[in-house]
Parts: structure tokens; C-alpha cells; sequence
């Protein structure tokens, strides 16, 4: 004759589902990442970052710059050969990652993704030493990946790589890019910086997707004729090149605008409220509750 007290007891128990460590492991596997540990992920990685020496940093900066003109090249080629149809600009804005796709799986540094990268040490640990750091790594990356992006359109403008009708093409979207006013470019920039801190922020936990991730946001960049700073700069580089536009208009009218709207949406908008989420969980600050079990 069974207690009828343990039985009732059990009737509450959870299942016993996991029998073998081998099982624990998998379903560990198989747990998304908290916000905490995506934090921690970007937050270890931004330290790396800022502790890098600056030649290594301003190299890898150029080679982001100069490749991420394969977005804009690739662009122009889709645009080209694609029929006058109202689907082509979707399929030809895919155009637009694949210098993104390059520049991240290849670890280069590109200056959007460090607008919450080497952010959130600073944001968690505030100090001189860090901000310096943090200052001096945007300095070096950005100026890095600007050179390596005129270089890059320098070389499209100066030779004859590109056939007649392609380097049409990459007129025309060069003059639409920098087609916006001051304010225009500074709102049409926001997005951008968000989107691409977005980027790195699921990284971490993207495993099998992170191509599919970094494809689709990226696209939408340009699919929402959003400005990026670095993209945009072999767009800029490409009319200084070919006597197009004056420095005066490229810095007012791009140039400072964009990058202002790229880091406070990258920075002051995503990396901020990013952090505010996972501030209580980091900070070892003990939260308190009231009677009622609110905090």
C-alpha cells in the first residue's frame, strides 16, 4: 500500500527527462544565449580590440575600406545586366553585402561595428584610460577605413578596370548616394548604425546563421537607401575622383552628417539600450524587492 503523501508529493515533481550527461550537454548546446552572455561575448572582444596595437589596427582598417567597395562594384554589376523591372532594385541591393560579408567573416575592422564593440567596456567600466582607448581606436579605424576607401575608388575612377557602361552605372549610384541634404543624410544614417550594431550583436549566438544575418541586414541598408559611412565613402571618393563633387560638399553634405547619424545609432540608440538590459545582471548590484515581489 503506497503513503498517499508521497504520492502527491510526486505529482509535482518535474520529469526526470534528463538521464545521461551526454543529454545535458546537448540541451546546453541547444540553449540560446541570455542577453548577459551575449554582452559578455561583445564586451571581452571589445577589450581585445582596444588592446590592439595600432598598426595592426590601422592595416586592418585599410583593407576594410578598400574592399568594401566590392559593395558598391557588386551593386553596379546587378544593376547593370538586370532587366528594367520593378522586382530588379530588390535583387540588385544584394549587390550591397557582399563587401560586408567579406569585411566581417574577415575580421577586419570596419568602423560601424565599433560603435558598440569597444562601447560597452567603456559603458561597463568608465574610466580615462578606456575612453582614450575607445577614442583612439575610432580615430585610427575610421581614418583607416576612409583611406582605404578613396584608394579603392581612386583606383575604379583612374583606370580603365571598368567598361563604359559600368562605370555609368557606378556614377549613377554614386550621385544618388550623395544626393541627400545635410539633415537627410544625417537621418538616413541612424538606421545604419543600428543595423549594423544589431549585426553584432547576434553574432554570437547566430551559429548556422550568421551569412544569412549579416546578407539580410546589410541589404536592407541599401534596400532602405540608408547612408553608411564607409560603403558611402567609395561613393564619395569615386565623384572627388572624377571631379564630380567639391571636398566642401562631400564633408558638409555627407561626410560629417553620415558619420554623426552612424554613431548615434550605433552608439547613444542601440549599444546604450543594449546595455540597460543587461546592467543589473553585470553589475553585481544587488536588487532589491518590495513586499509585493516587485523590484
Amino acid at each position: 500500500m503506497t503513503d498517499d503523501n508521497d504520492s502527491t508529493s510526486g505529482e509535482h515533481e518535474p520529469p526526470d527527462t534528463i538521464r545521461h550527461e551526454a543529454e545535458e550537454q546537448s540541451v546546453s548546446k541547444a540553449t540560446r544565449l541570455s542577453a548577459r552572455l551575449i554582452y559578455e561575448v561583445i564586451r571581452r572582444d571589445g577589450e581585445e580590440e582596444l588592446e590592439r596595437p595600432v598598426l595592426s589596427l590601422v592595416w586592418s582598417a585599410i583593407a576594410a575600406g578598400v574592399l568594401i567597395s566590392f559593395s558598391v562594384l557588386a551593386e553596379a554589376v546587378l544593376r547593370l545586366h538586370l532587366p528594367d523591372a520593378d522586382w530588379a532594385f530588390v535583387v540588385e541591393n544584394l549587390g550591397y553585402s557582399l563587401g560586408f560579408v567579406i569585411v566581417i567573416f574577415g575580421r577586419m575592422q570596419l568602423f560601424t561595428e565599433n560603435t558598440i564593440t569597444t562601447v560597452l567596456p567603456v559603458v561597463a567600466r568608465p574610466n580615462g584610460t578606456l575612453l582614450w582607448r575607445m577614442v583612439r581606436l575610432w580615430t585610427v579605424v575610421l581614418s583607416a577605413n576612409v583611406a582605404g576607401a578613396l584608394t579603392a575608388s581612386g583606383f575604379l575612377a583612374g583606370t580603365n578596370l571598368l567598361a563604359a557602361d559600368l562605370a555609368q552605372v557606378l556614377e549613377d549610384l554614386s550621385f544618388h548616394a550623395m544626393g541627400f541634404e545635410p539633415l537627410e543624410a544625417f537621418v538616413a544614417a541612424i538606421p545604419a548604425g543600428v543595423i549594423l550594431a544589431s549585426i553584432v550583436w547576434m553574432m554570437p549566438s547566430a551559429e548556422g546563421n550568421a551569412f544569412f544575418i549579416v546578407v539580410s541586414f546589410t541589404w536592407l541598408i541599401a534596400a532602405g537607401d540608408f547612408a553608411h559611412i564607409v560603403a558611402g565613402s567609395v561613393e564619395m571618393g569615386y565623384l572627388l575622383w572624377t571631379g564630380h563633387l567639391s571636398l566642401q560638399d562631400a564633408a558638409g553634405n555627407f561626410f560629417l552628417p553620415v558619420l554623426a547619424g552612424n554613431v548615434i545609432g550605433g552608439t547613444a540608440i542601440f549599444t546604450l539600450l543594449a546595455w540597460g538590459q543587461v546592467k543589473r545582471e553585470v553589475a553585481h548590484e544587488p536588487i532589491t524587492e518590495t513586499r509585493d515581489g516587485t523590484s
